[in-house]
């Protein structure tokens, strides 16, 4: 369960949520400017909220009357940037291995084999195509163990072809760590599966949609966000 209860101003820029988030992947949806990037950004501690709290599962990430601000390498969020900035002097390997957090335990070989990046590991970053990127930064992610993962709109720069050829692999994220992920995205038709034998909804992306950004309950994208 995710639990965002927080005002973060900005200039003439309100931004309240009021959100409990119980299922698998939901997805944040919106005008450009109404904020769902800066939501990302204050779960994963980019960003401070002046009152609330966030919580994700039994853990408090923030709380405004308590004064806990947890920095964000102790927050154990996994973040995907639309930009997926990979490190261009590494290659591969390096890349998903730098996202390792000290004492966890979930095997390179599991996520190298769950995303099928076996052969990409020794190219370049700059070898590599718009979805083989996608999904060495997502392995990246992944490698510290997130109790969630944030992804803001990673597939925007890819064709409409590559991106349904890119989901399955987070709904492997999903059904094979459990891990709970946040998803930013313009695109209204996006749809996952549920998982074998799941309820119907229980797994399903859960769409809000911005309302003005003044009000808005869901912040925005990098390119021009508040």
């Amino acid at each position: 369960m995710i639990a965002l209860d927080f005002t973060l101003r900005q200039g003439s820029f309100d931004l309240q949520i009021h959100e409990r988030l119980d299922a698998r992947i939901t997805a944040l949806t919106g005008p450009s400017g109404a904020g769902k990037t800066t939501v990302l950004d204050a779960i994963a501690g980019l960003r401070t909220p002046q009152e609330g709290s966030i919580t994700v599962g039994s853990r408090v990430l923030f709380s405004a009357d308590s004064g806990l601000n947890l920095p964000p390498h102790l927050r154990h969020i996994g973040y995907v940037t639309q930009d997926v900035a990979l490190f261009p002097h590494m290659n591969a390997r390096r890349n998903v291995v730098y996202g390792r957090r000290r004492g966890q335990k979930l095997s390179l070989d599991v996520v190298v084999e769950m995303l099928e990046i076996q052969g990409l590991l020794d190219r370049g970053a700059g070898q590599l195509s718009g979805g083989e990127r996608q999904r060495v930064a997502l392995a990246r992610a992944l490698m510290s163990a997130p109790a969630l993962l944030l992804l803001d709109e990673p597939l925007a720069a890819v064709d409409v072809e590559l991106r349904r050829r890119i989901l399955p692999y987070l709904e492997r994220v999903r059904d094979v760590l459990g891990v709970p992920i946040l998803y930013v995205t313009h695109d209204t038709g996006l749809r996952f599966l549920p998982r074998s034998g799941a309820p119907d909804n229980s797994d399903r992306a859960r769409s809000t949609i911005a309302s003005a950004p003044a009000a808005s309950r869901w912040p925005e994208s990098r390119g021009d966000r508040p």
